[in-house]
């Protein structure tokens, strides 16, 4: 299994790969796979990365770790699985401009905002 992960590149390194399965990352028909366990064409993976959630169709095997394009022939990869990394990536973009960082610190005006926003109204003399 580490093998195989390594060389359809879901993973940098066969070690990263043996610690995916070993923390339960790595699913073969809906059971945990192990490190060591045999893949054959036709089994299906559900794989979590720092990419995302991959569910894939095993097509064929390799034990050499080939160029992206050859990589990309040992699998193929669910249109659930597509849909789901592509809301996944929609959800973080949108995230990522809801929490868009302003540049530099916060005016005065805005200070007197953030702490109107949070309950906390000072003024002087009263």
């Amino acid at each position: 299994m580490d093998k195989w992960l390594w060389a359809a590149r879901f993973f940098k390194t066969r070690a990263l790969a043996v610690k995916a399965c070993e923390l339960g990352r790595v699913e073969s028909g809906g059971v945990r796979a192990k490190a060591a366990r045999e893949v054959k064409a036709g089994d299906m993976l559900h794989i979590r990365n720092e990419g995302g959630d991959f569910i894939v169709e095993v097509l064929e095997l390799s034990e050499v770790r080939g160029p992206s394009a050859a990589a990309q022939k040992l699998y193929r990869e669910t249109d659930e699985s597509k849909d789901m990394r592509a809301r996944a990536a929609e959800q973080r973009k949108q995230m990522a401009m809801a929490m868009a960082v302003t540049d530099g610190r916060p005016t005065k005006k805005d200070r007197r905002e953030i702490n109107k926003l949070r309950g906390r109204i000072h003024r002087f003399g009263e």
